[in-house]
């Protein structure tokens, strides 16, 4: 477990943002991804029978969407003990592999602590 107190106030933020739209929204995970301008973008799982995709696939993808070049963090909040390498990995793209992946339990907790690569 990493002492969340200890976290950047950025990264922080980006964990409350993935916290608060796995509740707003009734998923099963939240995700938050900051661009390289401080930007956030905030999503919840799509689990469309045409169209699934995690939390943090769609907040990277809402991310480009927008116009960002690179991602300095995400935080992904799930009940799962792990970041999928599938998510690892649409950060990446973006990020490159040495951005930082926050795991956090529904409570904002981060157990982990991963980079994207």
């Amino acid at each position: 477990m990493t002492d969340s107190s200890a976290l950047d106030p950025e990264d922080r933020k980006i964990v409350t943002l993935a916290r608060s739209a796995r509740a707003r929204n009734g998923v099963p995970e939240g995700a938050a991804v900051r661009d390289e301008t401080g930007r956030t973008y905030v999503a919840g799982t799509v689990a469309l029978p045409s169209l699934q995709l995690s939390a943090l696939q769609t907040a990277v993808a809402m991310a480009v969407a927008s116009g960002a070049k690179s991602l300095e963090a995400a935080a992904v909040v799930s009940e799962t003990e792990a970041v999928s390498p599938e998510d690892r990995a649409a950060v990446g793209d973006l990020g490159g592999a040495e951005t930082p992946v926050l795991l956090a339990g529904p409570d904002g907790t981060v157990r982990a602590v991963v980079t994207a690569g």
